[in-house]
């Protein structure tokens, strides 16, 4: 971890442990917050090479999604999207932060835009990563649930970085390592229902609701958002703003680390 890591915690909000890691070293009070939701199979570590760039400018914290990492998870518990969302809301009352800027990847940001919708309180800036635009009779999300399942199922019985490397070719060793180790805590079901309702559940329906500045954040290679959907979101959002990691697939910071924070351009406020 970086000097701008300051710790791990859990905090009881909405009815569950939410756990998180928080970045921002010594002068993170004074900073403002900045809180990312990760996406259907990322626990919060697996966002630390990001977290710590952010922050240098930011009091950042990143959370672990209920059903992975070191959240709740388990059969009792509800995964569907306004339950994540809400968690997001709860996560941010209960710790009092005010004039966050909210963003998430992918699953994360639809949870993050569904949070709005649905009253979230004391947010001043939305982005969102590449989130899934699919939904009912909509083109398909590109990516197909054995993916996950099966790295999941490869990871709870103890997978190696070959084997880790079968799936995402590209990455590092270390980024394999990290997603290696960590994977086996997304809670299957959880990721099932997620990706079940990137199908089931439409978000163009929050866009018109968003009352504060959006970024949104767009893969150039991911194939998630084309340009029918740009001109779709912003004919439902005219404000939003809409940039391009023209080199990088979804998983844009692992892909293009550089492109990834030029993406964000003047939006935060700070070069980042």
């Amino acid at each position: 971890m970086s000097s701008t890591f300051l710790y791990g915690a859990n905090v009881q909000a909405n009815g569950i442990r939410q756990h998180y890691l928080r970045y921002g070293g010594e002068a993170s009070s004074t900073r403002q917050p900045l809180v990312l939701i990760p996406g259907i199979t990322s626990p919060a570590v697996t966002w630390g090479f990001v977290a710590e760039r952010l922050g240098r400018h930011f009091d950042t914290y990143v959370l672990d999604v209920r059903g992975r990492g070191l959240s709740s998870s388990g059969p009792e518990l509800a995964y569907d999207t306004d339950t994540c969302a809400d968690d997001v809301s709860a996560f941010i009352a209960a710790l009092g932060l005010e004039h966050v800027i909210l963003a998430g990847h992918s699953m994360g940001a639809r949870f993050a835009l569904r949070a709005l919708s649905r009253g979230a309180r004391n947010i001043d800036k939305l982005v969102l990563i590449d989130p899934p635009v699919s939904g009912p009779g909509r083109r398909e999300y590109p990516s197909k649930l054995p993916w996950y399942v099966d790295s999941i199922r490869d990871c709870t019985r103890g997978a190696d970085l070959e084997t880790m490397r079968g799936y995402c070719p590209s990455w590092s060793e270390d980024q394999l390592r990290l997603r290696a180790e960590w994977l086996h805590t997304c809670y299957e079901p959880a990721i099932v229902q997620a990706f079940e309702e990137f199908h089931s559940v439409d978000i163009h329906q929050d866009l018109p609701g968003v009352t504060v500045p959006a970024l949104l954040i767009c893969a150039g290679k991911g194939g998630v958002i084309q340009d029918q959907d740009r001109a779709e979101i912003r004919d439902l959002l005219p404000s939003i703003r809409i940039t391009t990691a023209e080199r990088a697939g979804h998983m844009i910071p692992w892909d293009d680390y550089e492109g990834f924070f030029d993406a964000f351009e003047d939006f935060l406020g700070t070069e980042l």
